[in-house]
């Protein structure tokens, strides 16, 4: 072990942190992979300095990304289950089926709701918006509708689907930082969630009062069209999904539920599709589903899916646990917390603290799995601490860094938004209603304590024998 590194060493790594990322993204336009394994050097660097061996560094390192490994393989599941859930046609018939309520009069609360179908039924924000959201913004140009407000609800909607969905990547990364499951945590976001979607429709139904006229509905026609000449649709596509609820509801383990949707979803495929074995084991183990349906539009829509298409998330989560291992090994990130946590006198001000170190990190790291990452190994003690239920930490993740992601201008998710929809995040950002109204409900559960449920006696006890045992554990590795 080395010495206390002093904080002002500390507050130099997360600067490079920042800058790296910052460079990479707005002069560089790469991966920020690279810039998170520049920062895990340096802070490295900076251990070895204050008398850390490298032994001991790498291990915290692997054993940091030994920590995110069910996460991994859930993604890895993910990647086969969209794959045959569009291969199946499950995918298009939910789009389908939520391009059927668009109505001129009630555009942007109709685009609010099929952009969360469609993020729900492909667990992508980023996908909604480079697919159905910009054939949305085309008909609520026809409208008369500003673009930035369609751009807001495209966004929100985006993002609910993307916080929610089981096959969202956030949705899983915050549960594994925090300790929660997959099914407890999806069951307790609907707490802040729902009520924050509801607030947003009925903003969206005022503001789209004033808005009348007839609708370019041509685009809209031209994706449903071109869904049912390819795939067969029907009603019963919609069984896969709602066993993955019910599923949910009954607390099935994330990995067995998930690949029981795998299963159901190549069913749907043999039967309902003219799929073969051969193409279902290329969807599933690698190249995921090529769509050519000649509709540019659907064809961006519907190509993903397959092991190859978590690559980069995997990626990314372990380049992030690697100076996420440098960090916690070294105890910069313990320092840290520390001296936020003397601002904490009750459990709202640490959901406070929380939702402010996701926010700043979103905006010092440019990067949404950080803002999940870093702030879930900070603070998950301190909820233990207090009793609270680690699903509480995993949805105040979600509520702050995963929704407010896509409002940072430099923010990989804004970028990504922005240039997408043709819309600046300045100008969207005021309209993206769900994601600014989630972080104060959120807030308001905190210092309430309405929905923060507390550990029972027999829980917390359990829970200071895993962490002892934990702690036991890793002082063995790292001997």
């Amino acid at each position: 072990m080395g010495k206390r590194i002093p904080m002002w060493q500390i507050l130099l790594v997360f600067l490079v942190l920042m800058l790296s990322l910052i460079w990479t993204i707005l002069k560089t336009g790469g991966y920020v992979h690279m810039a998170l394994v520049i920062s895990a050097v340096f802070a490295t660097i900076i251990a070895v300095v204050n008398g850390f061996k490298w032994s001991y560094i790498e291990k915290g390192i692997i054993n940091n990304i030994g920590r995110s490994m069910q996460a991994i393989l859930i993604l890895l599941c993910i990647g086969m289950l969209i794959g045959t859930w569009i291969a199946g046609g499950v995918v298009p018939a939910l789009i389908y089926y939520g391009l059927m309520i668009l109505s001129p009069g009630i555009f942007l609360v109709a685009t609010c709701l099929i952009c969360s179908v469609v993020s729900l039924a492909t667990g992508s924000s980023w996908t909604t918006a480079g697919t159905v959201g910009i054939a949305l913004i085309g008909v609520g140009a026809g409208l008369g509708v500003p673009i930035e407000m369609a751009a807001g609800a495209i966004i929100s909607g985006a993002y609910f689907g993307d916080k929610m969905s089981p096959l969202s990547d956030t949705t899983n990364l915050a549960p594994a930082m925090a300790g929660s499951t997959l099914f407890d945590h999806v069951r307790h976001m609907i707490l802040t969630t729902g009520p924050s979607l509801v607030i947003s429709l009925i903003l969206f139904g005022i503001l789209g009062m004033k808005f009348s006229g007839d609708a370019d509905m041509s685009q809209v026609e031209a994706l449903m069209s071109t869904m049912s000449d390819n795939f067969y649709i029907s009603p019963i596509l919609i069984i896969p999904p709602l066993l993955v609820i019910a599923m949910v509801v009954f607390k099935v383990p994330a990995l067995p539920g998930l690949f029981g949707g795998v299963v159901l979803g190549a069913l749907c495929a043999l039967i309902f599709q003219g799929a073969n074995i051969g193409e279902l084991a290329t969807i599933i183990t690698y190249d995921g589903f090529v769509s050519e349906t000649g509709n540019e539009f659907v064809d961006a829509l519907l190509t993903r899916g397959g092991f190859s298409s978590m690559y980069y998330t995997v990626g990314l989560i372990i380049c992030a646990m690697c100076i996420g291992g440098v960090l916690d090994s070294t105890n910069m990130l313990k320092s840290i917390c520390e001296q936020l946590l003397k601002l904490s006198k009750g459990t709202g001000s640490l959901v406070l603290i929380t939702i402010v170190t996701c926010i700043i990190t979103n905006i010092a790291a440019s990067d949404q799995y950080l803002s999940i990452v870093l702030p879930g190994r900070m603070y998950k003690e301190a909820y233990e601490d207090r009793h609270l239920k680690n699903k509480n930490l995993s949805r105040v993740l979600e509520d702050a860094g995963t929704l407010t992601s896509p409002l940072v201008p430099w923010n990989t998710c804004g970028t990504y938004q922005a240039t997408t929809l043709g819309v600046a995040t300045t100008a969207y950002l005021p309209y993206c209603f769900l994601n600014l109204i989630n972080p104060f409900v959120s807030l308001f559960y905190g210092f309430t304590g309405i929905t923060m449920e507390k550990m029972s006696d027999e829980e917390y006890e359990a829970c200071m024998r895993q962490r002892a045992l934990d702690a036991e554990l890793a002082a063995k590795t790292m001997e």
